[in-house]
């Protein structure tokens, strides 16, 4: 490798951002010494807190490991990674997961198996996020540190079993059934930060050079999308061909050598803008309340009390009596409903947009996906906006001013809806239509960002 290295300084000078990526090569060993202290990190705040008792009243985030942890996993931790994604790419997932990282040093010393049709599944990443995003509403993952211990523990297990499973130093559960990764894989995509391959440079390269293992599986030669790259800069220069390069945020839902794939579409809105939504807002959502107090008044009328029945294992719905937080039956079923028949709702009504918009400009390149896709900008508004909520409580328990905040969402609520209709219309501007159907398309994608625009204004400015 070393001599690779230095044919690509040799027969061209890298830029700044070249020689990161190429840093990045070259410093495997520190790079693993960093992750197993994240691990080891990891592995203390998730553990110890789940055998901490509740923190007193006048308990702060600075003298608290349970609250401290809290404010680090969802405070910091979630909303941090999503910002990097949308600014650097997968960095997180490359650089410094733990699961991942695991994942791929047990797979070393595992079976090493051929992986099974039914695990290359595209939908898995959809599937898993939803019924993680839903289990962990329904045991309140966000407040107690036992349920995140089992959500975040049980996927770290579940990570580790793929590994020891399949592949060879590969990081099979990342790319196939990591619950998050398709959240990832989207908000990547609109990044101005990805590793560019020269295809012609590869092809023309006759040079020595060491084979490039990479953990997820991508085929670099041919990589054309952030989506599924780690940004571990383990490719970095090879072939000279393979560099650390800026780009258009636009440039990759634009590219017609890009395939917009359904599973991607599907990601985007049913999940972060469908299912995702429905999690951040149901406990603000006046909706949810009235229609909890009906059925309720129902129930005590017609003398059916078992749905009101609070008597339910912990590791199924929220109980804890210490905290005078019990979810009945009911509380469960419909916070179930309320996610997934509100997310999906609210992922059909979305859907409409791309629908018609593709219809209107029919081509191989406009389909739903593309246009879904082009709503990229403003999913990651959106789940951004979302956790920082978790933020946002922990600071006002705190006592810090947050004169600012209406401010602050509604500047990013606004980027997040501008930047999704500016690349929307990018997209119509390209169709070989008439005019009227380019503004019949153009209209079509406006009702899906005023759609989201409304919901979260409901939720900051009015609930």
């Amino acid at each position: 490798m070393a001599e690779h290295v230095l044919h690509f300084h040799a027969s061209r000078p890298p830029s700044r951002l070249q020689a990161i990526g190429l840093f990045l090569r070259r410093q495997r060993g520190p790079i693993v010494a960093l992750q197993w202290l994240i691990v080891a990190v990891y592995a203390v705040l998730v553990v110890i807190p789940a055998f901490l008792p509740l923190p007193p009243e006048q308990a702060h985030l600075w003298d608290n490991l349970r609250l401290f942890a809290q404010f680090c996993f969802w405070g910091l931790w979630w909303p941090g990674v999503m910002i990097a994604t949308v600014a650097l790419g997968r960095v997180w997932c490359g650089l410094f997961c733990p699961e991942g990282f695991i994942s791929e040093r047990v797979s070393a010393y595992g079976r090493g198996k051929a992986l099974p049709r039914w695990l290359k599944w595209a939908g898995w990443p959809f599937v898993a996020f939803v019924c993680t995003t839903v289990y962990g509403q329904l045991v309140s993952v966000y407040e107690y540190p036992q349920a995140a211990l089992l959500v975040l523990g049980g996927s770290t297990v579940a990570a580790v079993v793929i590994g020891l499973l399949y592949g060879r130093e590969k990081r099979i559960w990342c790319r196939y059934l990591c619950p998050a990764s398709g959240v990832f894989a989207v908000l990547a995509k609109i990044a101005p930060l990805h590793y560019k391959v020269d295809r012609a440079a590869w092809d023309r390269y006759a040079g020595d050079f060491e084979p490039v293992n990479c953990a997820p599986l991508v085929d670099v030669r041919r990589m054309t999308s952030a989506g599924e790259c780690h940004s571990c800069g383990r490719c970095a220069g090879q072939r000279d061909a393979v560099a650390l390069a800026w780009r258009s945020p636009f440039g990759e839902v634009l590219d017609p050598d890009n395939e917009a794939r359904t599973a991607d579409a599907t990601t985007l809105l049913f999940g972060v803008l469908g299912v995702a939504t429905a999690a951040f807002q149901w406990t603000v959502s006046p909706w949810l309340l009235h229609i909890k107090l009906a059925l309720a008044e129902w129930l005590v009328e017609h003398d059916h009390f078992a749905l009101l029945s609070d008597d339910v294992p912990w590791w199924l719905l929220t109980h804890y009596p210490e905290a005078n937080d019990l979810f009945t039956w009911l509380d469960g079923g419909l916070i179930l409903a309320y996610l997934l028949l509100g997310g999906g709702l609210l992922g059909g009504l979305l859907l409409i947009g791309p629908r018609l918009a593709a219809a209107a400009t029919r081509s191989p390149f406009h389909t739903w996906q593309r246009y879904a896709l082009a709503l990229a900008p403003l999913a990651a508004a959106s789940v951004i906006l979302g956790l920082s909520m978790l933020t946002v409580t922990h600071l006002k328990a705190e006592g810090f001013w947050l004169g600012w905040l209406p401010y602050c969402r509604a500047a990013l609520l606004a980027a997040g809806g501008l930047g999704a209709a500016a690349l929307a219309l990018r997209v119509v501007a390209r169709a070989q239509v008439g005019p009227g159907r380019k503004a019949l398309a153009g209209l079509a994608m406006l009702w899906p960002v005023g759609l989201m625009c409304t919901i979260w204004s409901l939720v900051f400015f009015v609930w």
